[in-house]
């Protein structure tokens, strides 16, 4: 049963409710303002939205900035913010999404270890843009340091290859 036939009288959320929301989209704003270059690239964002971060980078004094992250929120509100803080996750060392997705890719390293081509053909159907051929290289690799008990450096260079992949 939907919210409005159990209440005939709601009327949406509460103006704190509002204020909350309003307030938690523009510190993601501010997150995404103090950003790193290289972490902000990682974001599809909408281009008036990615104007107005560069654009609060730019200001100076503490006011201005304040009522620019006010707009920023604003144009938040209007965007698509759960592939926003989906993104803001991943890049979260502690946050559950970030841990799923290092587990995942934990996952695929070992399955191309441990199956050879078969592992190497799931992951190209998962991830298309991959390069088989270094795949093969580097599990051939793996597998000749785990013969020679050797340091683990081709498994990690397999992690580094597949989390370059899932993350493009």
């Amino acid at each position: 049963m939907t919210e409005e036939l159990e209440h005939p009288d709601y009327d949406g959320p509460s103006k704190s409710q509002l204020k909350r929301d309003s307030h938690k989209l523009q510190a993601m704003g501010q997150q995404l303002v103090e950003m790193p270059e290289g972490k902000l690239q990682k974001f599809d964002l909408p281009e008036n939205l990615k104007e107005a971060i560069y654009e609060a980078r730019r200001l100076k004094s503490r006011e201005a900035k304040r009522r620019h992250l006010q707009y920023i929120g604003k144009l938040m509100r209007i965007s698509n913010t759960d592939v926003i803080q989906e993104t803001l996750d991943m890049m979260d060392h502690q946050s559950q999404t970030y841990r799923q997705h290092f587990k995942q890719l934990e996952d695929w390293r070992d399955r191309i270890i441990q199956e050879g081509h078969d592992g190497i053909e799931a992951f190209m159907e998962a991830y298309p843009d991959g390069d088989r051929q270094q795949l093969r290289n580097l599990q051939r690799q793996a597998n000749r340091e785990i013969e020679l008990k050797k340091a683990p450096t081709a498994s990690r260079k397999i992690f580094s290859y597949i989390r370059g992949i899932s993350e493009k």
